[in-house]
C-alpha cells in the first residue's frame, strides 16, 4: 500500500451485513447441531433435516420481506440487501441439504435417487415414483435457488437491466412451489413425526399467506390510485 495513502472505509449499511451474514451463518450451524443432537435416526439423516427445515424457513422469510413491505405500506425496492442475505443463505443451506441428503438413502448411489428402476415406473429414462418425483424436484429447486442467490447483487442487476433481472427473481415462486412438493412428498415417503410435519406445514402455510395478503393489499393499494386520478380527471 502507497505510504500515507489510508485503506478505504466499509459504509454503515457494509459493517450491518457482515454481522447479518456472521449472524445467520453462526446461528444456521447452532440450529443444525442442536437438531442433529434432537433428532433420531443415522448422523447424515439428522443433518440433512436439519438443513432442509432451516433452509425452508429462510426461504419463507425472504420470500416474506417483499409482502410485508407491502402490507406495512412501506417501501418496497426491487432489491434490498435484507432479502438478499436470507435468500443466500438458504441456498447456501438448500446445497448443503442436498448434498447430504444423497448419502441418506442406497448408499449414496446417486442413480438409484433419479435414475429409473428396472422395476420401477419411467419417463425418459428417470424415475417417475414418488420418490424419483421428490429427488428431482428437489435437485431443481436447489439449482435454482444457487442460481438466484449467484445474481443476487448490484453487479447482475446493473448487467442484466431491471425487467429481466426481476424476472429471473420471479423464479423464486417456483422454487417455492417445487420445495414444497419435494418436502410434502418426503413427509410422506419418510413417515415423519406430527412435529415435524407440524413445522412444514406452518412453514408453508405462514408463506403462502402473507404472499396472499401482500397481492390483495397491493391490488387494493392500486385501485386506490386509479380511483384518485380518475376522481382528479372527472373534478
Amino acid at each position: 500500500m502507497t505510504p500515507g495513502r489510508r485503506r478505504p472505509e466499509w459504509s454503515a449499511e457494509s459493517r450491518r451485513r457482515l454481522t447479518r451474514h456472521l449472524c445467520l451463518a453462526g446461528g444456521s450451524a447452532a440450529i443444525i447441531i442442536a437438531a442433529a443432537l434432537v433428532l433420531p435416526g443415522r448422523i447424515n439423516e439428522r443433518f440433512s433435516l436439519g438443513s432442509a427445515y432451516l433452509a425452508l424457513a429462510l426461504l419463507v422469510v425472504t420470500l416474506a420481506l417483499g409482502p410485508l413491505n407491502v402490507i406495512r405500506s412501506r417501501p418496497n425496492p426491487v432489491s434490498f440487501n435484507l432479502r438478499r442475505d436470507f435468500g443466500i443463505w438458504s441456498a447456501v443451506l438448500g446445497l448443503v441439504h442436498t448434498v447430504i441428503g444423497l448419502t441418506v438413502h442406497f448408499g449414496g448411489r446417486l442413480r438409484m435417487y433419479f435414475l429409473a428402476q428396472p422395476d420401477g415406473r419411467s419417463l425418459l429414462g428417470l424415475r417417475a415414483d414418488p420418490f424419483g418425483l421428490a429427488n428431482h424436484t428437489g435437485l431443481v429447486a436447489a439449482l435454482l435457488l444457487l442460481l438466484l442467490a449467484a445474481i443476487s447483487n448490484d453487479l447482475s442487476l446493473r448487467s442484466l437491466g431491471t425487467a429481466r433481472w426481476r424476472w429471473l427473481q420471479r423464479w423464486a415462486y417456483l422454487i417455492l412451489a417445487l420445495t414444497i412438493l419435494h418436502g410434502g412428498l418426503y413427509q410422506v415417503l419418510e413417515k415423519q413425526r406430527a412435529v415435524l410435519v407440524a413445522l412444514f406445514t406452518v412453514l408453508s402455510l405462514v408463506v403462502l399467506a402473507v404472499q396472499l395478503a401482500g397481492v390483495r393489499r397491493h391490488r387494493a393499494d392500486s385501485m386506490r390510485r386509479v380511483g384518485a386520478v380518475t376522481g382528479r380527471d372527472s373534478a
